[in-house]
Order: C-alpha cells, then sequence, then structure tokens
C-alpha cells in the first residue's frame, strides 16, 4: 500500500457510502475484514456483516444508521502508510436537509490495515464531533 493507492481507497470508501451500493461496499473489504465504529467496539466480522451494517440490515445491533441521500459527504486523506497499515484522517459533514444548512461536522481518524489485493482487512473509526 502507498499513498496514491490508499487515497483511491478512501475515495472510493466515500463513493460507497455515497451510493450504498452493496457491491461497492463489498469491494472495500476482504472477506475476512474485521470492522469497528468505535476502538472499544467488538469487531463485525466478514464482508457480508459488514455490508449489512452499512445498510442498517444488521440484527445485531451494531449497525449504522442509513444516511438520508444528499444530507452528507466526506473527505478524507492518509495520513501516514506504513507498509499495509494507513492511518487516514478527514471530515465528514451532515446537512439538515438535501442541500440544506450544515447539521453536523465529525473530524474521523481510520486505523486501517490492507490484504495483499489492496482491501482492507481491519478497520478501527475514531470520531470527534466538532464544536460550533
Amino acid at each position: 500500500m502507498d499513498r496514491t493507492a490508499a487515497q483511491a481507497w478512501l475515495d472510493r470508501y466515500v463513493e460507497a457510502w455515497r451510493s450504498y451500493d452493496p457491491a461497492a461496499i463489498g469491494d472495500l473489504f476482504s472477506v475476512d475484514i474485521t470492522y469497528r465504529y468505535h476502538p472499544s467496539d467488538d469487531p463485525i466480522a466478514g464482508r457480508d456483516a459488514v455490508v449489512a451494517s452499512w445498510l442498517g440490515d444488521d440484527p445485531s445491533g451494531n449497525a449504522s444508521s442509513r444516511d438520508e441521500p444528499g444530507t452528507y459527504d466526506a473527505t478524507y486523506t492518509p495520513f501516514a502508510v506504513d507498509g499495509d497499515t494507513v492511518v487516514a484522517t478527514g471530515s465528514s459533514t451532515y446537512l439538515k436537509a438535501p442541500g440544506g444548512a450544515v447539521k453536523d461536522v465529525y473530524d474521523n481518524c481510520f486505523l486501517m490495515r490492507f490484504d495483499a489485493d489492496g482491501r482492507c482487512s481491519d478497520f478501527t473509526e475514531l470520531y470527534v464531533k466538532r464544536p460550533r
């Protein structure tokens, strides 16, 4: 993994979030991905479980909520790349309504490990809501 590949993966991550396309989401992650929305969470294990979680279809209660189209966007960039390990930072912006005023902005940090095929095999998100 290098910075260019890491940025391409992050761009695909944002596009998968925008589209909620199950194939695009799944293509980001290895079959045996471990995924955490928070560092202290038990990981969501496996690509199918992560896709279900992103889509809000996870019966375990670990699912993220599906955002209304046009009410969110994000920009992330690699902060550090060391072999198969990437740390990325950026921000996620949520709007009150499509095209509306900003509701919330979150500063994000992603801790990621990638397999030889460039798919993420371990993902942990850290974020904080930006004060207004």
